[in-house]
Formats: C-alpha cells, sequence, structure tokens
C-alpha cells in the first residue's frame, strides 16, 4: 500500500464490525477524533502491524490518519 486511503480502505475491510458501527453512526469519513476510542486503538494497531510487516514505509506508518 502506498496511500493512506489504501490502509484505510484495508482497515474497514479487516474489521467489518467497526466499519459497521461508524456507518451507523455517520462518522465513517469523520476526522479521526471522532471516532470512539476503541476504533482508533484497532487502526493504530492495524497500522503498526502494516509497518512491522513491511507492508508499508516508516513514513506513510508515521502520517495516516483515519
Amino acid at each position: 500500500m502506498t496511500t493512506q486511503k489504501q490502509i484505510r480502505a484495508a482497515f474497514w475491510s479487516a474489521h467489518p464490525n467497526l466499519e459497521r458501527e461508524a456507518r451507523r453512526a455517520g462518522r465513517l469519513t469523520a476526522p479521526q477524533n471522532h471516532h470512539p476510542a476503541d476504533t482508533r486503538a484497532a487502526f493504530v494497531g492495524y497500522v503498526d502491524w502494516l509497518q512491522r510487516c513491511g507492508r508499508i514505509s516508516d513514513a506513510l506508518a508515521d502520517r495516516v490518519t483515519l
């Protein structure tokens, strides 16, 4: 993955229950701080995993937001 958009799409695909909740609450595309803490924590863990596996660059991991 090379873009933030790709990472966000992959995150929502990997976490369909969180995506459903975000859609239901109308905040799927809302800024990161508008999401609940459990969603933000899952996203940080997901990005960390992508970085450690070498699927995304360190620079992209540092700048990506939900």
